[in-house]
């Protein structure tokens, strides 16, 4: 301990803070000195109980209460400082303010800072010096303070922590002034006086040696007032020729002078800079506006002009027009006819429907009878298949929509711009409610989209006109393979008489060849029938090809397999009879489109 809070107790007279060994101040002490004669009425108040006291005592976080004793005081400084930073040596950043009013101070503001600390101990943590160093640095670097550097006098001025800190932030020494303390601790023999007086390490300020009370005489209760007359017979006793310049009196007189004077220099630049931060100000207050007198009224027309810009800029007619990039309302029309008219163009439908998927769609519908039609279930699957594939770009395109139009309600705030930075908050909540909204009506959004896509599924539309136009195709293609009809249409009568028991057995196995040959040369015929109203997407492959009932003829056009030989395309009198009767013209006469639905089925 080197005596700060000693220094500071004999400029205040009164002893009030709290003392002991190793590191006592743990938190920062703002200390305020005011003068009050026992004519102010400033300060002094029938309501508080000081018009007659001489001296008292208020801190900042006990505003309501005056404290006339000090040993209270000491007794909530060290409570305060246990509540904050522990009661095992623990330090902490946060100050102490406290205020005293005395008749018998001068006007001054000390702040009492913590020792700097090598080793830790208690609760202290390993970096504790350098917490220390960064909570000193932080006071002294102000430039309007003065800087007070307590050095002992029976140690060695020039491995002095205080004043190495002190040069490292005031080179010059303009706001430095040094106080040597424990002068009466000095070896026998040996003086300060080559200290005193710059010898060993000059100070611009100067250097001004005090004496404190020691822990006994704290323990016997010596007064403050006894303590300086012990000092200045010290003095003259041992340092004659400087006492005038050395001792408590003379230290508050020179720290006096010294802020006096330090302000009267800092005063130019603070007048400046207050008039700099004035303009500043009041230029802001007038941005924002007359005053509020209607609160409801206020709050319902900023509500409308963010209403009105949102619609603003949804339409296109902002007053500030990017030109370097899309923005609003734009960017959402790029995205709906852009974005997602590509991403729809790009999307075909027959992409990875090759002729297998679709004989065996025909198939696994047709179930385990060979199909004498196309079954429209085969056709419903394969479409609702692709119509799938309008879901994922759909729902792509309500997020990009989405992030727009969030974007789109930041950038309202720049229509009215005053109003945001008069009431940020609200601006904050307008916006908050707003993507709330945004937000909830998402999921709804999202539904919606994959209804749509739902109800395409649920139900094919064969009577859209681009149905007749094929239905037509379908006529076109039926009549240009009327030659291959005829052929697969010939069949032959067996014989009713004349066989014998083996070959009837013969003929028998023969005709029921040629009626499974007939029936799959049935199901081949309508399958290339709806290959060819399909066209391919991609290419098939090799294996594809060869299984696929379709062939390419060399050299010649698309055809039916040549598998099937006329001389067994043999059916019983009973299928030529039913087939004539299913031939057999209709009753009345019929429509255009009904005689299409025939031709196609």
């Amino acid at each position: 301990s080197s005596g700060k809070s000693s220094v500071i107790e004999s400029l205040v007279g009164r002893s009030f803070l709290p003392r002991g060994t190793g590191i006592v101040t743990r938190r920062p002490l703002i200390l305020q000195l005011v003068h009050t004669p026992k004519d102010d009425r400033e300060h002094r108040s029938a309501e508080n109980g000081t018009l007659d006291i001489d001296e008292w005592g208020v801190f900042l976080h006990a505003k309501n209460r005056v404290f006339k004793d000090f040993d209270e005081i000491r007794k909530e400084i060290e409570a305060e400082t246990d509540r904050m930073a522990g009661a095992n040596k623990g330090i902490c950043p946060e100050p102490i303010n406290l205020k005293i009013y005395s008749s018998s101070v001068v006007n001054l503001t000390l702040i009492d800072l913590p020792g700097i600390t090598k080793v830790p101990v208690g609760d202290q943590p390993d970096d504790i010096e350098m917490q220390i160093k960064n909570l000193v640095l932080k006071y002294i670097c102000n430039p309007n303070s003065i800087i007070l550097a307590i050095v002992t006098a029976n140690t060695d001025m020039a491995t002095s922590e205080s004043l190495k800190l002190s040069k490292d932030v005031d080179p010059d020494g303009e706001r430095t002034l040094a106080v040597v303390t424990k002068m009466d601790l000095m070896d026998a023999g040996t003086d300060a006086v080559d200290i005193l007086c710059g010898r060993v390490i000059p100070v611009k300020l100067g250097i001004i040696g005090v004496v404190n009370r020691s822990q006994q005489d704290i323990m016997n209760n010596k007064s403050i007032q006894e303590a300086l007359k012990d000092e200045a017979a010290f003095l003259q006793r041992k340092y004659p020729s400087l006492a005038s310049r050395n001792g408590t009196a003379y230290l508050a007189k020179t720290l006096n002078r010294l802020l006096m004077h330090h302000i009267r220099n800092c005063l130019p630049d603070l007048e400046t800079r207050l008039s700099g931060m004035m303009s500043k100000y009041q230029m802001m207050l007038s941005s924002y506006g007359d005053d509020v007198f209607d609160r409801n009224q206020t709050l319902l027309q900023i509500i409308t002009k963010f209403a009105t810009s949102f619609c603003a800029t949804m339409e296109g007619k902002t007053r500030n027009i990017e030109t370097t990039a899309l923005s609003g309302c734009s960017r959402i029309n790029y995205i709906l006819h852009e974005t997602f008219g590509s991403a729809l163009d790009s999307i075909h439908p027959l992409a990875g429907l090759t002729k297998m998927d679709i004989l065996t769609a025909i198939k696994n519908t047709a179930g385990p009878r060979p199909a004498l039609f196309i079954p429209e279930v085969s056709f419903e699957v394969l479409v609702k298949r692709e119509v799938r594939k309008l879901e994922y770009p759909s729902l792509r395109c309500v997020e990009l929509l989405h992030q727009e139009m969030r974007r789109i309600i930041q950038q309202c705030g720049t229509e009215f711009h005053q109003e945001m930075l008069r009431f940020p908050k609200l601006y904050e909540r307008i916006v908050d409610v707003a993507t709330h909204l945004l937000e909830r009506r998402l999921p709804t959004t999202t539904q919606m989209v994959e209804n749509l896509v739902a109800m395409e599924l649920a139900y094919i539309d064969t009577e859209h006109p681009d149905f007749q136009i094929n239905a037509v195709l379908v006529s076109s293609l039926l009549k240009n393979s009327d030659m291959d009809k005829l052929k697969y249409g010939k069949r032959h009568v067996i014989p009713a008489n004349g066989t014998t028991n083996h070959e009837a057995h013969g003929k028998a196995t023969t005709t029921n060849n040629e009626i499974s040959v007939f029936n799959e040369d049935k199901e081949q015929r309508n399958n290339w029938l709806l290959s060819s109203l399909l066209p391919q997407a991609r290419s098939d492959s090799a294996s594809t090809a060869e299984n696929s009932p379709v062939r390419h003829n060399e050299g010649g056009p698309l055809s039916l397999p040549n598998s099937i030989d006329e001389s067994t395309s043999k059916v019983s009198p009973q299928r030529s009879v039913s087939s004539s009767a299913a031939a057999a013209a209709p009753t009345r006469k019929l429509s255009e489109r009904e005689q299409r639905d025939c031709d196609v089925i």
